[in-house]
C-alpha cells in the first residue's frame, strides 16, 4: 500500500483550510456591512433596561436580544438573528415573546441602514435599522394593521452593555 507523502498531506491540509476559510468569509462578507449594529443599545424612550444587544458578525450570523421594561418589570423580549438563508439572501429572524418565529428578507443593505420585509406577515411587514449621528440607532417597524399603514420607531443610543442591566 502506498501512502501519500508528507508534502502531499500538507498541501491537502492547506487547501482544505483555504476552502473552509473562503466559505466562512463568503458568509461573513454580506454580514460585515452590518457591523455598525453590533453592541448594546438603550431605548431613548423606554425605562432603564429596555433596549437591544447585537453580537458582531461571526460564524455566518449576528445574534441579538431585545427587552422591554415597564414599571420595573420585563413585559416583552425577543430573540433575534441575522444570517444568510439557503439562497444566499440576508434574513432577519425574530422570535418575540408569546409569538411565532417570523423571517424577513433583506431588501436594502448599506453601511448605515438595512431594511427587511415580509409582505405575508401580519404586523409588521417591514423592519429597518438606521445608524444616526451621535452613536444612535433608529429601529422602525411598519406595515398594514387594521387596514391602515402604521409605523413605530424605537430610538436608541449606544451604551456599555452593563447599562442594559436596568440599574
Amino acid at each position: 500500500m502506498r501512502y501519500p507523502s508528507i508534502a502531499t498531506l500538507a498541501t491537502l491540509t492547506a487547501l482544505t483550510a483555504l476552502c473552509l476559510t473562503s466559505a466562512a468569509q463568503s458568509q461573513e462578507a454580506p454580514l460585515s456591512s452590518l457591523r455598525w449594529m453590533s453592541g448594546c443599545w438603550a431605548s431613548e424612550s423606554g425605562e432603564p433596561g429596555s433596549g437591544e444587544h447585537w453580537l458582531p458578525p461571526a460564524g455566518g450570523s449576528m445574534l441579538g436580544v431585545a427587552r422591554t421594561v415597564k414599571k420595573g418589570k420585563t413585559v416583552a423580549h425577543e430573540f433575534l438573528q441575522i444570517r444568510l438563508n439557503a439562497e444566499g439572501q440576508i434574513v432577519y429572524i425574530a422570535l418575540p415573546s408569546g409569538q411565532r418565529e417570523a423571517t424577513f428578507t433583506g431588501t436594502s443593505v448599506s453601511e448605515t441602514a438595512v431594511t427587511f420585509e415580509n409582505p405575508q406577515h401580519d404586523f409588521p411587514q417591514r423592519i429597518s435599522y438606521r445608524a444616526l449621528p451621535g452613536d444612535r440607532l433608529l429601529a422602525r417597524i411598519e406595515g398594514q394593521r387594521g387596514g391602515a399603514l402604521r409605523g413605530i420607531e424605537f430610538p436608541m443610543k449606544r451604551v456599555a452593555c452593563e447599562a442594559l442591566a436596568g440599574g
